[in-house]
């Protein structure tokens, strides 16, 4: 191997670990909102479930399930609506955690917080913000 060919492909290799050292790094998020969220008027359930989310989910998941930018996705986007993420799908996530597979957040930990009942109502109140935005 000539001098060049050598110096060609140790700066490809420098480069290659370069990128791959910071992909590693923590990305250097705001924690602002992902989404704009319209609020709607909200029943004395969805309240009771706007009150729990507070509590127990807004610090990751923002006001309104807004998402936190670098921190955890809105829940107010087409993913999360029922055909998609039945609303099992929060009971469990509260209970067991979640694996990464939709955004690059890591994963979610089990909520101890909060028991089925209290999930229930976070949905209601979930939902009714996703119909409120267009979700259905």
């Amino acid at each position: 191997m000539n001098k060049n060919t050598l110096l060609i492909a140790l700066a490809v290799i420098i480069a290659i670990g370069a990128f791959a050292y910071i992909r590693m790094q923590p990305n250097n998020s705001t924690g602002n909102a992902m989404v704009e969220v319209q609020s709607p008027r909200l029943d004395e359930q969805q309240m009771v479930g706007k009150e729990l989310f507070d509590a127990n989910c807004a610090a990751c998941h923002g006001e309104n399930a807004a998402g936190r930018d670098g921190i955890a996705p809105p829940l107010i986007h087409d993913i999360y609506k029922p055909s998609h993420h039945a609303d099992i799908a929060f009971v469990l996530a509260a209970q067991n955690g979640v694996r990464a597979h939709h955004w690059p957040f890591g994963n979610m930990p089990a909520i101890e917080t909060v028991d089925e009942k209290d999930v229930l109502s976070i949905i209601e109140y979930i939902r009714a913000l996703q119909v409120a935005n267009g979700i259905e």
